[in-house]
Protein backbone atom coordinates (compact mmCIF):
# COMPACT_ATOMS: atom_id res chain seq x y z
CA UNK A 1 0.00 0.00 0.00
CA UNK A 2 1.31 3.15 -1.03
CA UNK A 3 2.06 6.02 1.22
CA UNK A 4 -0.31 8.66 -0.66
CA UNK A 5 -2.82 5.61 0.07
CA UNK A 6 -2.24 5.36 3.66
CA UNK A 7 -2.80 8.96 3.94
CA UNK A 8 -5.77 9.17 2.25
CA UNK A 9 -7.01 6.93 4.27
CA UNK A 10 -6.39 8.26 7.61
CA UNK A 11 -7.85 11.30 5.88
CA UNK A 12 -10.95 9.76 4.99
CA UNK A 13 -10.93 8.13 9.10
CA UNK A 14 -10.62 11.65 10.39
CA UNK A 15 -13.46 12.95 8.08
CA UNK A 16 -16.13 10.19 9.38
CA UNK A 17 -15.13 10.91 12.63
CA UNK A 18 -15.62 14.72 12.80
CA UNK A 19 -19.09 14.04 10.65
CA UNK A 20 -20.39 12.15 13.68
CA UNK A 21 -19.96 14.74 15.85
CA UNK A 22 -21.84 16.88 13.86
CA UNK A 23 -24.55 14.79 13.55
CA UNK A 24 -24.03 13.79 16.88
CA UNK A 25 -24.41 17.62 17.91
CA UNK A 26 -27.53 18.22 15.54
CA UNK A 27 -28.98 15.14 17.53
CA UNK A 28 -27.96 16.96 20.51
CA UNK A 29 -29.72 20.72 19.93
CA UNK A 30 -32.52 18.88 18.47
CA UNK A 31 -32.58 16.67 22.27
CA UNK A 32 -32.89 20.39 23.83
CA UNK A 33 -34.75 22.50 21.63
CA UNK A 34 -37.82 20.14 22.09
CA UNK A 35 -37.30 19.12 25.26
CA UNK A 36 -37.86 22.74 26.44
CA UNK A 37 -40.78 22.99 24.30
CA UNK A 38 -42.58 19.78 25.47
CA UNK A 39 -42.07 21.34 28.96
CA UNK A 40 -43.86 24.97 28.16
CA UNK A 41 -46.31 23.07 25.79
CA UNK A 42 -46.84 20.13 28.67
CA UNK A 43 -46.47 17.89 25.43
CA UNK A 44 -46.05 14.95 27.44
CA UNK A 45 -45.63 12.78 24.03
CA UNK A 46 -42.92 14.75 22.57
CA UNK A 47 -40.81 14.63 25.98
CA UNK A 48 -41.42 10.76 25.41
CA UNK A 49 -40.06 11.19 21.91
CA UNK A 50 -37.08 12.94 23.60
CA UNK A 51 -36.22 10.39 26.22
CA UNK A 52 -36.10 7.73 23.43
CA UNK A 53 -33.84 9.23 21.21
CA UNK A 54 -31.50 9.36 23.77
CA UNK A 55 -30.19 6.38 23.61
CA UNK A 56 -29.01 7.25 20.00
CA UNK A 57 -27.03 9.95 21.13
CA UNK A 58 -25.47 7.08 23.56
CA UNK A 59 -24.83 4.96 20.81
CA UNK A 60 -23.10 7.21 18.38
CA UNK A 61 -21.15 8.49 21.05
CA UNK A 62 -20.11 4.89 21.43
CA UNK A 63 -19.26 4.86 17.83
CA UNK A 64 -17.10 8.02 17.81
CA UNK A 65 -15.29 6.23 20.72
CA UNK A 66 -14.78 2.98 18.86
CA UNK A 67 -13.23 4.83 15.84
CA UNK A 68 -10.89 7.18 17.54
CA UNK A 69 -9.65 4.52 19.16
CA UNK A 70 -9.29 1.92 15.83
CA UNK A 71 -7.46 5.25 14.62
CA UNK A 72 -5.01 5.87 17.25
CA UNK A 73 -4.47 2.06 17.13
CA UNK A 74 -3.85 1.83 13.47
CA UNK A 75 -2.31 4.76 12.14
CA UNK A 76 -0.22 6.34 15.46
CA UNK A 77 -1.32 9.78 14.18
CA UNK A 78 1.64 13.09 14.32
CA UNK A 79 0.96 15.31 16.67
CA UNK A 80 -1.93 17.79 15.08
CA UNK A 81 -3.75 14.48 14.35
CA UNK A 82 -3.40 13.72 17.56
CA UNK A 83 -5.18 16.43 19.23
CA UNK A 84 -8.09 16.30 16.80
CA UNK A 85 -8.38 12.91 17.59
CA UNK A 86 -8.64 13.68 21.58
CA UNK A 87 -10.55 16.81 21.41
CA UNK A 88 -13.18 14.93 19.46
CA UNK A 89 -13.55 12.10 22.48
CA UNK A 90 -14.00 15.16 24.98
CA UNK A 91 -16.42 16.71 22.62
CA UNK A 92 -18.24 13.66 22.38
CA UNK A 93 -18.71 12.55 26.02
CA UNK A 94 -19.66 16.32 26.50
CA UNK A 95 -22.25 16.09 24.08
CA UNK A 96 -23.60 13.24 25.61
CA UNK A 97 -24.06 14.20 28.82
CA UNK A 98 -25.82 17.65 27.32
CA UNK A 99 -28.14 14.65 25.82
CA UNK A 100 -28.91 13.20 29.35
CA UNK A 101 -29.70 16.57 30.68
CA UNK A 102 -32.09 17.49 28.23
CA UNK A 103 -33.43 13.88 28.44
CA UNK A 104 -34.06 14.83 32.61
CA UNK A 105 -35.90 17.97 31.31
CA UNK A 106 -37.95 15.69 28.98
CA UNK A 107 -38.39 13.01 32.02
CA UNK A 108 -39.60 15.99 34.68
CA UNK A 109 -41.97 17.54 32.16
CA UNK A 110 -44.61 14.04 32.64
CA UNK A 111 -44.35 15.11 36.36
CA UNK A 112 -45.32 18.40 35.74
CA UNK A 113 -48.15 17.88 33.22
CA UNK A 114 -50.00 16.41 36.60
CA UNK A 115 -49.02 19.54 38.90
CA UNK A 116 -50.37 22.67 39.15
CA UNK A 117 -48.44 25.26 36.36
CA UNK A 118 -46.04 27.98 37.89
CA UNK A 119 -46.76 31.49 36.31
CA UNK A 120 -44.06 32.39 33.42
CA UNK A 121 -41.76 29.51 34.76
CA UNK A 122 -41.40 27.13 31.45
CA UNK A 123 -41.51 30.11 29.33
CA UNK A 124 -38.13 31.84 31.39
CA UNK A 125 -36.83 28.27 30.91
CA UNK A 126 -37.29 27.77 27.15
CA UNK A 127 -35.33 31.21 26.50
CA UNK A 128 -32.71 29.92 28.73
CA UNK A 129 -32.85 26.32 27.22
CA UNK A 130 -32.66 28.34 23.54
CA UNK A 131 -29.57 30.27 24.60
CA UNK A 132 -27.99 27.36 25.62
CA UNK A 133 -28.84 25.89 22.25
CA UNK A 134 -27.50 28.95 20.78
CA UNK A 135 -24.19 28.48 22.24
CA UNK A 136 -24.17 24.47 21.36
CA UNK A 137 -24.69 25.93 17.62
CA UNK A 138 -21.97 28.29 17.51
CA UNK A 139 -19.76 26.27 19.04
CA UNK A 140 -20.03 23.27 16.98
CA UNK A 141 -19.10 26.11 13.93
CA UNK A 142 -16.50 26.77 15.81
CA UNK A 143 -15.02 23.64 16.20
CA UNK A 144 -15.95 22.95 11.93
CA UNK A 145 -14.33 26.24 10.95
CA UNK A 146 -11.62 25.94 13.75
CA UNK A 147 -12.37 29.87 14.64
CA UNK A 148 -10.61 30.31 18.16
CA UNK A 149 -12.41 33.67 18.77
CA UNK A 150 -15.78 32.59 18.03
CA UNK A 151 -15.06 29.68 20.65
CA UNK A 152 -13.89 32.02 23.63
CA UNK A 153 -17.11 34.17 22.59
CA UNK A 154 -18.90 30.99 23.58
CA UNK A 155 -17.39 30.89 26.66
CA UNK A 156 -18.49 34.43 27.50
CA UNK A 157 -21.67 33.48 26.99
CA UNK A 158 -21.91 31.40 29.80
CA UNK A 159 -22.03 34.12 32.03
CA UNK A 160 -25.36 35.27 30.18
CA UNK A 161 -27.01 31.42 31.43
CA UNK A 162 -25.45 32.00 34.84
CA UNK A 163 -27.86 35.07 34.93
CA UNK A 164 -30.46 33.82 33.88
CA UNK A 165 -30.36 30.97 35.87
CA UNK A 166 -30.01 33.07 39.23
CA UNK A 167 -33.15 35.15 38.36
CA UNK A 168 -35.00 32.59 37.26
CA UNK A 169 -33.89 29.94 40.90
CA UNK A 170 -35.21 33.79 42.62
CA UNK A 171 -38.12 33.57 41.20
CA UNK A 172 -39.12 30.17 42.06
CA UNK A 173 -38.03 31.16 45.90
CA UNK A 174 -40.58 34.00 45.92
CA UNK A 175 -42.95 31.29 44.09
CA UNK A 176 -42.60 29.25 47.17
CA UNK A 177 -42.76 31.52 50.03
CA UNK A 178 -45.96 33.18 48.69
CA UNK A 179 -47.68 29.77 48.23
CA UNK A 180 -47.03 26.48 49.61
CA UNK A 181 -48.29 24.69 46.74
CA UNK A 182 -45.82 25.85 44.37
CA UNK A 183 -42.90 23.90 46.35
CA UNK A 184 -43.05 20.90 44.59
CA UNK A 185 -43.41 22.21 40.96
CA UNK A 186 -41.33 24.93 41.38
CA UNK A 187 -38.74 22.26 43.28
CA UNK A 188 -38.92 20.13 39.70
CA UNK A 189 -38.60 23.41 37.88
CA UNK A 190 -35.38 24.32 39.73
CA UNK A 191 -33.82 21.27 39.00
CA UNK A 192 -34.69 22.07 35.14
CA UNK A 193 -33.10 25.06 35.36
CA UNK A 194 -29.48 23.75 37.08
CA UNK A 195 -29.80 21.44 34.86
CA UNK A 196 -30.05 23.67 32.13
CA UNK A 197 -27.04 25.89 33.29
CA UNK A 198 -25.02 22.51 33.37
CA UNK A 199 -25.75 22.07 30.07
CA UNK A 200 -23.95 25.84 29.70
CA UNK A 201 -21.19 24.71 31.40
CA UNK A 202 -20.52 21.55 29.16
CA UNK A 203 -20.70 23.84 26.25
CA UNK A 204 -18.44 26.21 27.35
CA UNK A 205 -15.93 22.65 27.90
CA UNK A 206 -16.33 22.25 24.03
CA UNK A 207 -15.46 25.74 23.42
CA UNK A 208 -12.20 25.19 25.42
CA UNK A 209 -11.49 21.91 23.46
CA UNK A 210 -11.78 23.67 20.38
CA UNK A 211 -9.17 26.24 21.54
CA UNK A 212 -7.18 23.35 22.34
CA UNK A 213 -7.41 21.76 18.99
CA UNK A 214 -6.42 24.96 17.57
CA UNK A 215 -3.91 26.49 19.56
CA UNK A 216 -2.58 23.25 21.03
CA UNK A 217 -3.46 25.09 24.82
CA UNK A 218 -6.39 24.67 27.30
CA UNK A 219 -7.40 28.65 28.18
CA UNK A 220 -5.95 29.35 31.53
CA UNK A 221 -7.96 31.99 32.03
CA UNK A 222 -10.54 31.64 35.11
CA UNK A 223 -14.19 31.22 33.34
CA UNK A 224 -16.47 34.31 33.88
CA UNK A 225 -18.97 32.64 36.34
CA UNK A 226 -22.66 34.05 37.71
CA UNK A 227 -23.94 31.24 39.26
CA UNK A 228 -24.96 32.80 42.72
CA UNK A 229 -26.57 30.09 45.09
CA UNK A 230 -23.85 27.85 45.46
CA UNK A 231 -22.51 29.80 47.92
CA UNK A 232 -25.34 32.42 48.72
CA UNK A 233 -25.56 31.89 52.59
CA UNK A 234 -29.60 32.90 52.42
CA UNK A 235 -30.49 30.12 50.14
CA UNK A 236 -30.90 26.87 51.96
CA UNK A 237 -28.96 24.00 51.67
CA UNK A 238 -30.69 21.62 49.90
CA UNK A 239 -31.46 23.44 46.79
CA UNK A 240 -27.66 24.44 46.29
CA UNK A 241 -27.05 21.81 43.38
Amino acid sequence: MSDQHIVSSFDRDLETIQAQIMKMGGMVERAISDAARSLEARDEELAEEVRGRDKAIDDLEEQINQEAVRVLALRSPAARDLRLILTVIKISANLERIGDYAKNMAKRTSVLSQLSAVNGSPSALRRMAREVEGMLKHVLDAYIQRDVDLARMVIQRDQDIDQMYNAIFREFLTFMMEDPRNITPCMHLHFIAKNTERMGDLVTSIAEQVIYLVTGQIPDEPRPKGDQTSTDPSVAPELRV
